[in-house]
C-alpha cells in the first residue's frame, strides 16, 4: 500500500486533467493525477468507434493557454476525428512532460473528507490510500457509458461492440450482418462507416434525431498556416461567444437560428425554399423554433419534408423525423447519415412501432421480426455530467454521501464548481457549468484557471478550506432554471441526457448553464473578485 501526501489529486487525465495538471504545478502544488486508463487522452481515448470526429472546429477544439502548443501542432482537417485528437493529447503530455505525475490504470474507489485535518483521503482499486488538502475532479462531461438493460444480451453467440470501449485492435465488420442500437451522435456518426463495411446493416432506432450535414474537409494547402497567423482573433471570437465557439458547429446551428425570422409569419413558398437551399437545416433556421410550441410543431413537420428529399423509401423517411421539439437536445453533425438508408444493404428497425424483445444466441427480437445478426454494436449513450463522481463514494462533511444528495435534491452546484458540503473539491465540467451546452476546451481552460486562481488565493492567506455555501448553492440552482424555464428543453416529450432522463432513478434536473460563456465567465469573476462571494473560506 501505498500512502502519500500531497498538494492537489486530479481525478482524470483527458483534456480536463492535462491541464489541470500543467496549471497546479505552475502553481507549485505537489499534484498526482489518477487515471483509470492506460495512456492519456480520456474520452477520446475510449470512444474510438468507426466516424468518432468531433463537431467542433479543430482551431477552436484545442488549447489556448500555451502559444507555443498552437503553433507546433498542426490540425490536417477542419473537424478532427478521433485518432487526431487523441494524439493530439499525447502530443501535449509529452511536450509539457505530465506524465511523470500520472498514475495509470488506477481507479479511484472513494474519497473521505477528514474534517480535523481539512484533507481529503483518497482510495484506489489498488489499495493506494493517499492525502491532498485539494481535489480536482477532471472526470468528464461523457465517461461512464450506460450499457442497456436488455434481456439476453449476455447469451448472444456473435461478437458484442461497446462504442464506448472500443478495441484498439478494431473490429472486423466486412461481410458481417451487424445490428447498431442507438441513434445519438454515436449511432448517427458510425451508422454511414459501417454501412460501407457490413453485408448489411440493421439500425436500431428508439428516438430519431436533429441532425447537421458536416463540413468536415481536409485543410487546403497554406490555409492552416494562415489559421495559426489568426490565432489571437480566433481565440478573442471564441471568449466572445456565447457557446465558446465561433466558427462551424453543432452549437452554431441553434445560434443562428436565433438570428432568422419568425417560421409562423413564412410561406409555404418560403419554407420550402428554405430547405431547398440548406436542406434538413433550412427547416430549422427560423428565430422562433425554440420558444413557440407551434413553430416548433411546424419545424418538425418541415424538416420530415426535408429529409423525404433524400430517403427515398417513404416509410423509412417518416420513421427518421425527430417526434419532440428541436432544442430539447444537442443537435448532431452528420456524414452521410440520410443517403445511407438509401443502401440496399441498410435497414432501419423502428423501435417505436415494435421494441427490441430479447436478444438470442443468433440475433434480436423485436415485436416486427427476428433479425439474424453476426454482430451487434451498442451505441447507447452515458450518464452524463454527474456518472464519473456518483460512482465513487464521495463523502464530505459529516460523512455526507454525495451521490445521496444528488440523488435526493438533483445534481446542484455553486457555479458548477463546488457542492455544498464537499470543501475543496472541485468540479470541471461539472453539472452548473455550461457543460454540454459550451465548446468543452473554451469551458474547461476557464474553470481550471478559475480554480486555480482560487487555491492560490486560499494558500497565500494561510487558510485550509474553501466551501460553497448552501444558499449560494440554491441561488445558483433557482437561477439555472429560470433561464430555461418554459423552454423546449423542459418540454414533457424531451427525454434527453441533458436533464437525465436517459438515466432510471436519476433525478431530472437540467444540468447545464444556459446563460451562455461570457454570462458564466462574467459572474464567475464577479465572485471572485468579491472575495470569493458565495463560498464559505476557513
Amino acid at each position: 500500500m501505498v500512502d502519500e501526501a500531497f498538494d492537489a489529486i486530479v481525478i482524470g487525465a483527458g483534456f480536463s486533467g492535462l491541464y489541470a495538471l500543467h496549471k497546479l504545478r505552475g502553481l507549485r502544488l505537489r499534484t498526482w493525477v489518477i487515471e483509470q486508463a492506460d495512456r492519456v487522452g480520456g474520452t477520446w481515448l475510449w470512444n474510438r468507434y468507426p466516424g468518432a470526429r468531433c463537431d467542433l472546429e479543430s482551431v477552436e477544439y484545442s488549447y489556448s493557454f500555451s502559444k507555443d502548443i498552437e503553433q507546433e501542432w498542426v490540425w490536417t482537417e477542419s473537424m478532427p476525428a478521433q485518432p487526431e485528437i487523441e494524439a493530439y493529447l499525447n502530443f501535449v503530455a509529452d511536450r509539457l512532460d505530465l506524465r511523470r505525475d500520472i498514475q495509470f490504470e488506477t481507479r479511484v474507489v472513494s474519497l473521505t473528507f477528514d474534517e480535523p485535518a481539512a484533507m481529503w483521503v483518497v482510495k484506489t482499486d489498488r489499495g493506494d490510500r493517499h492525502r491532498a488538502r485539494f481535489i480536482v475532479a477532471a472526470t468528464g462531461l461523457l465517461s461512464v457509458p450506460l450499457d442497456p438493460a436488455i434481456a439476453g444480451m449476455q447469451v448472444f453467440a456473435g461478437k458484442s461492440v461497446f462504442s464506448s470501449r472500443y478495441p484498439r485492435e478494431g473490429v472486423e465488420f466486412d461481410g458481417k450482418r451487424v445490428a447498431l442500437i442507438g441513434t445519438g451522435s454515436t449511432g448517427v456518426q458510425a451508422t454511414p462507416v459501417l454501412a460501407r463495411q457490413a453485408k448489411h446493416l440493421y439500425v436500431l432506432q428508439r428516438s430519431a434525431a436533429y441532425t447537421a450535414p458536416s463540413t468536415v474537409r481536409p485543410f487546403e494547402p497554406g490555409e492552416f498556416e494562415a489559421l495559426k497567423a489568426d490565432y489571437p482573433a480566433i481565440r478573442t471570437a471564441q471568449r466572445q461567444a456565447r457557446a465558446g465557439a465561433a466558427r462551424t458547429g453543432a452549437f452554431n446551428v441553434m445560434a443562428q437560428a436565433a438570428t432568422r425570422p419568425p417560421l409562423k409569419a413564412a410561406s409555404r413558398e418560403q419554407q420550402l425554399r428554405a430547405i431547398d437551399e440548406l436542406g434538413v437545416v433550412g427547416a430549422l433556421f427560423w428565430c422562433d423554433v425554440m420558444t413557440d410550441m407551434e413553430a416548433s410543431e411546424m419545424a418538425r413537420r418541415l424538416y420530415g419534408d426535408a429529409v423525404a428529399r433524400i430517403v427515398r423509401d417513404p416509410e423509412t423517411a417518416a420513421s427518421l423525423v425527430p417526434t419532440y421539439p428541436f432544442g430539447c437536445k444537442r443537435p448532431i453533425i452528420d456524414d452521410g447519415y440520410y443517403e445511407t438508408f438509401n443502401r440496399d444493404n441498410v435497414t432501419l428497425v423502428d423501435l417505436r412501432k415494435a421494441p427490441i424483445e430479447e436478444i438470442t444466441p443468433s440475433g434480436i427480437r423485436t415485436a416486427q421480426g427476428f433479425f439474424e445478426v453476426d454482430t451487434i454494436f451498442y451505441a447507447t449513450g452515458f450518464d452524463a455530467m454527474t456518472g464519473a463522481l456518483t460512482r465513487m463514494d464521495i463523502r464530505g462533511n459529516g460523512g455526507i454521501l454525495l451521490r445521496d444528495a444528488w440523488t435526493r435534491e438533483g445534481p446542484g452546484s455553486y457555479l458548477g464548481l463546488q457542492v455544498a458540503g464537499f470543501p475543496n473539491l472541485f468540479m470541471v465540467i461539472g453539472p452548473g457549468s455550461p457543460g454540454a451546452l459550451a465548446n468543452v476546451a473554451t469551458s474547461l481552460e476557464f474553470q481550471i484557471d478559475w480554480i486555480g486562481d482560487c487555491i492560490a488565493h486560499i494558500r497565500e492567506r494561510g487558510l485550509r478550506t474553501v466551501e460553497a455555501r448552501s444558499d449560494a448553492q440554491a441561488a445558483w440552482v433557482k437561477h439555472m432554471n429560470s433561464l430555461v424555464e418554459g423552454s423546449v428543453a423542459l418540454h414533457p416529450s424531451c427525454n434527453s441526457w441533458w436533464i437525465g432522463a436517459n438515466v432510471p432513478g436519476k433525478k431530472r434536473m437540467f444540468m447545464s448553464y444556459a446563460g451562455g460563456m461570457p454570462e458564466y465567465r462574467r459572474r464567475c469573476e464577479e465572485v471572485a473578485a468579491a472575495g470569493y462571494a458565495g463560498f464559505a473560506l476557513a
